[in-house]
C-alpha cells in the first residue's frame, strides 16, 4: 500500500509540473484586487496569479477545517450526552434488577383465572 500511494505521489506532482509548465504565461499575469465598500475602499499591490491561487487555496482549506473543527465539537458533544443516557438507564436497569422479588410464591402449572361476575 506503501507503493501504491507513492506512485500516487509522484503521478500527482507530474500532473501538477505539467499544468504550471504549460500554462506559464497565463499563471505570471498580475491582477490587482479590489474592495470597494460603502465606508472603504482598499486596492491591493498588482500580484501574479501565481500568488493568489495558493492564498485562495489555502483560504479554503482553512475555513474547511474550521467548519470540520465546530463539526467536531457539536458531534462530541452530542456523544458526551448519550453516553450521560446510557450510564443513567444502567444504572435504572442496575437498580430494577436488584429489586427483591416480593409477588406470591406461583408453582409450575397453577394459573390464575379471575372470578367472573
Amino acid at each position: 500500500m506503501k507503493h501504491f500511494r507513492f506512485i500516487i505521489a509522484i503521478l500527482l506532482i507530474v500532473f501538477v509540473l505539467a499544468i504550471i509548465i504549460q500554462n506559464h504565461m497565463a499563471m505570471s499575469t498580475s491582477v490587482v484586487l479590489r474592495l470597494n465598500l460603502l465606508f472603504t475602499e482598499f486596492t491591493s499591490t498588482p500580484l501574479s496569479l501565481y500568488v493568489v491561487v495558493p492564498l485562495t487555496f489555502f483560504f479554503g482549506v482553512l475555513v474547511t477545517w474550521f467548519y470540520g473543527m465546530i463539526e467536531d465539537y457539536r458531534l462530541r458533544k452530542e456523544i458526551r450526552g448519550l453516553k450521560k443516557d446510557l450510564r443513567e438507564k444502567d444504572k435504572e436497569l442496575s437498580s430494577l434488577r436488584n429489586l427483591p422479588i416480593t409477588s406470591d410464591d406461583v408453582s409450575p402449572g397453577q394459573i390464575d383465572i379471575p372470578d367472573e361476575p
